[in-house]
C-alpha cells in the first residue's frame, strides 16, 4: 500500500485540522528510544502526534495490562482482581478472566512496540494497522467508509475493554486473521483524563485498510452534498 498516497487522500478528505492516522507495530529495533512511561502510556501520543515516533518495550512500559494488551508481556495475576474490585468494570475477576481468555494474546515475538504518524513512516513497515483521534464529525466519515462496501452488521465495532484492548489489541487481533472489521474505541473511563475531551479513537486493521484505500475516492467523502459541509466545520471550529 502507498501510505504517501493514502495521507494525501485523507487530507484531501478531512483538511488540514483532522490529526493524521498513527500506525503502528511491532519490530526487533525500535524506530526512536524506547521511553519510560508510568501508569497509562496514552498521554505519550501527544508526541506522535506532533510528528515524533515512541517506542515501547517491557521495561519501559509500566502498565500492567496496557504491555499485555500490547503483546509484551504476560498478563499480570492481579489484573482480573483490579479490574473487577478496584475499578468496578466487570461484576467479577471470572468475567475478566473469560474477556482476556477470549482474546487470545500471546506475548509478541518482537521486543519493541513502535507508533509512528503516518506521513513519518517508512514504506515498506508492515505496521498492524493505524489508530485515529477522532472528533464526532470525523468519526462520522471514518464510519460511513467503513460501511461503504461492507453491509456486516459488526464492520465497526465497539468492544469493551481498556483504550488500549479495545484499539490496540483489537486492531492487532483481526489483523492478523485478515478480517475487515474497523473498531472504535477509548470509552474506557480510565483513560479518559489522558485524552482530549472531544474525541474517541478509529483503529483499521492493515488488512482492512488496504481495501479502503482502493476506493475511498467513491465514497460520500468525496461525493454528494453532506460531508463537504461537514469538512468545512471541522477545518473551521
Amino acid at each position: 500500500m502507498d501510505n504517501k498516497q493514502f495521507i494525501a487522500d485523507y487530507r484531501e478528505a478531512f483538511g488540514e485540522i483532522a490529526a493524521l492516522p498513527i500506525a503502528f507495530w511491532h519490530s526487533d529495533r525500535p524506530v526512536a528510544k524506547p521511553e519510560t512511561v508510568n501508569g497509562c502510556f496514552f498521554p505519550a501520543f501527544e508526541k506522535v502526534r506532533e510528528g515524533q515516533a515512541v517506542c515501547f518495550d517491557a521495561t519501559t512500559m509500566k502498565c500492567g495490562g496496557g504491555k499485555f494488551y500490547c503483546g509484551l508481556a504476560p498478563m499480570p495475576e492481579y489484573v482480573p482482581t483490579f479490574v473487577s474490585e478496584k475499578e468496578h468494570y466487570k461484576a467479577t475477576p471470572q468475567l475478566v478472566k473469560n474477556f482476556v481468555k477470549h482474546l487470545d494474546i500471546e506475548v509478541d515475538r518482537h521486543k519493541y512496540l513502535n507508533f509512528q504518524r503516518m506521513d513519518c513512516v517508512d514504506e515498506g513497515v508492515d505496521y498492524h494497522g493505524i489508530l485515529v483521534f477522532s472528533t464526532p464529525d470525523i468519526l462520522s466519515g471514518l464510519v460511513s467508509s467503513a460501511y461503504y462496501d461492507n453491509d456486516s452488521e459488526d464492520a465497526v465495532c465497539t468492544p469493551w475493554g481498556s483504550g488500549c484492548s479495545a484499539t490496540i489489541r483489537a486492531v492487532i487481533n483481526e489483523n492478523q486473521r485478515q478480517g475487515q472489521r474497523c473498531f472504535i474505541g477509548l470509552f474506557d473511563p480510565s483513560v479518559r483524563p489522558r485524552v482530549r475531551a472531544n474525541e474517541l479513537m478509529f483503529g483499521i486493521p492493515k488488512s482492512r485498510l488496504e481495501r479502503l484505500a482502493t476506493f475511498i475516492h467513491d465514497t460520500c467523502l468525496f461525493n454528494g452534498a453532506a460531508w463537504p459541509k461537514v469538512k468545512e466545520r471541522i477545518n473551521n471550529p
